[in-house]
């Protein structure tokens, strides 16, 4: 370490006993978030103890008369005076203690030995925060460059996650509206799909926000040694579910208005079909089996029964004929939804969110039970053989996994985020709100990408469900400008104020510019192509052919 870093002296313990209090009379480098260290000797030789400032307060300053003319700098004042007044302001800065950096363990280590009163504290340098800020070195298998240390300069403290602990552990990205929590999900994505990780990624989309990716096979920085990722782009009108994927559950969610004695037939019809030899169903074989129940009868109500189930027909066959998602054969195969070196986009932004919350729970059971069979050996060919880990992203989170409700996605969803590491099945959660969000799920998703929250629900919920993040960050949340994010968890070793790189591919979700559109609209390509559809319109064949619209 270099003493041209020195920044203050140690004063005492702070508040508790992982922090302590510095002076300096340096403004500028003591700034909350940045790193400095104090040292002790371990084991024989001197080792660097790592902080974050994380609160700081003048406890002298300049005379109130200095500052009376503000025409005058205050510090010109003083340097007339004498030198000693021209170093008149002194701070009293607090650090939370992060720990020792161990090499071996590529972690830190509680020192259990606090700084002493007078030790010197140093600002930590760029290169010493590259090595123990970052788990992974950059643009090496297994690692995500995310961005660089908010706090200094852009690029010269790098940010770089652990992929192995990021997609098996589970991620949520929390941020209000316009913060770019989908900007930095492309920036993942892109990471995720570089030669030195070619992972196997899906990407729940309900706003059609990641076209963009297909970029991604054209561009020369993914390209190495023959490889280049895929981008699979799914519409709605191609998303095919199995109806007998479908389970009871899913099934009394996509019916509206259901009574009780509905659900119990929808119940004994359901069962039916199950203990029937095939595995494939259709909605006609469901209705036979309703129809079934009808001929049998029952000694209390038959004309009620009877009822009952020709209203359960009327709504089966409405739903099921509206939708074109649901088919008696066909789905999507999960090797065409998940392979390394791939990442697939299903696009529901056409697509009622109770169909989305089946698709999602669908998909994620599919592969869940899946990735098990293959693990344990029982698949070892077909479809449901997957040889490798797997990554699901959902946009919009909270529809899948609400607060205070239970949808057919929620239960999949938390066996999947309690058990999925162990059979390789990683989940990616975005949400603009994190209070709508079930706190068992995002608690148990272990790293954590916080951005510009101003809800204090929000910020509520935040702060109950992520344990890893401290109080000084959180406090930081509103402050936060577009692209800047707090990362916490086990893809980091420690807490880090973060800048977001610039994306390599089109960000897809950028705020519509409602002026410049108004303001095209009387352009003069626009204006032209009105007036010819007007007169197309003026003309007797048009006429005719638009008699009885109003226009």
């Amino acid at each position: 370490m270099r003493d041209d870093l020195l920044i203050g002296t140690v004063k005492g313990p702070g508040k508790s006993s992982h922090d302590y209090r510095f002076i300096t009379a340096d403004n500028h480098r003591s700034k909350i978030g940045e790193f400095v260290y104090y040292s002790v000797v371990i084991d024989g030789a001197v080792r660097p103890i790592l902080g974050k400032i994380t609160e700081r307060m003048l406890v002298r300053s300049l005379p109130d008369a200095f500052m009376a003319d503000p025409s005058i700098a205050p510090k010109d004042v003083a340097a007339l005076l004498g030198p000693e007044l021209e170093a008149a302001e002194l701070f009293e800065v607090t650090v939370a203690i992060a720990g020792r950096f161990d090499p071996v363990l590529k972690g830190f280590l509680n020192p259990r030995i606090p700084p002493d009163p007078g030790a010197r504290v140093y600002v930590a340098s760029n290169a010493f925060l590259t090595e123990v800020l970052s788990p992974r070195a950059a643009n090496q298998p297994g690692s995500a460059h995310l961005g660089s240390l908010l706090t200094r300069a852009a690029g010269e403290v790098p940010i770089v996650l652990d992929v192995k602990s990021l997609v098996s552990t589970h991620l949520a990205i929390l941020a209000s509206t316009g913060s770019g929590k989908s900007y930095t999900a492309g920036v993942l994505v892109e990471e995720l799909m570089k030669p030195y990780n070619r992972a196997a990624v899906l990407i729940v989309d309900p706003h059609g926000e990641y076209g963009t990716l297909q970029a991604l096979e054209t561009h020369p920085a993914f390209a190495e040694g023959g490889y280049r990722p895929r981008v699979k782009v799914i519409p709605h009108h191609r998303v095919k579910i199995r109806m007998s994927s479908l389970t009871e559950a899913d099934i009394k969610a996509l019916l509206p208005m259901m009574s009780e004695k509905m659900m119990a037939f929808i119940g004994k019809a359901f069962d039916r079909l199950k203990r029937r030899d095939t595995h494939l169903w259709g909605i006609r074989d469901l209705l036979a089996s309703l129809d079934s129940l009808r001929a049998e009868g029952a000694e209390d109500d038959p004309a009620s029964n009877s009822s009952t189930i020709e209203g359960l027909r009327w709504r089966l066959e409405d739903r099921f004929a509206r939708s074109s998602i649901f088919d008696d054969k066909d789905h999507i195969p999960l090797p065409e939804l998940f392979m390394p070196g791939q990442v697939t986009v299903l696009q529901l932004n056409e697509v009622d969110q109770v169909e989305q919350q089946i698709i999602v729970a669908t998909v994620a059971r599919r592969i869940n039970r899946a990735r098990m069979e293959t693990k344990t050996g029982k698949a070892i060919d077909g479809e449901s053989f997957i040889p490798y880990p797997v990554f699901m992203l959902l946009e919009e989170a909270h529809r899948f996994a609400p607060a205070g409700a239970s949808v057919v996605s929620t239960p999949i969803l938390k066996t999947i985020l309690a058990e999925g590491r162990k059979f390789g099945v990683g989940v990616g959660l975005i949400t603009q709100r994190p209070g709508k969000l079930d706190s068992d799920v995002l608690s148990q998703c272990m790293t954590q990408f916080i951005m510009r929250i101003v809800n204090p629900l929000d910020q509520q919920t935040i702060a109950q469900s992520v344990e890893g993040a401290g109080r000084d960050l959180l406090d930081e949340l509103p402050a936060l400008t577009k692209g800047q994010v707090i990362v916490s968890g086990v893809a980091v070793n420690t807490p880090v104020l973060c800048q977001v790189r610039a994306r390599l591919t089109d960000h897809g979700g950028e705020t519509i510019d409602a002026p410049a559109e108004w303001l095209d609209y009387f352009g003069v390509s626009q204006s032209n192509a009105r007036e010819q559809d007007a007169a197309l319109l003026a003309s007797p064949a048009k006429a005719e052919r638009y008699k009885g619209y109003s226009i």
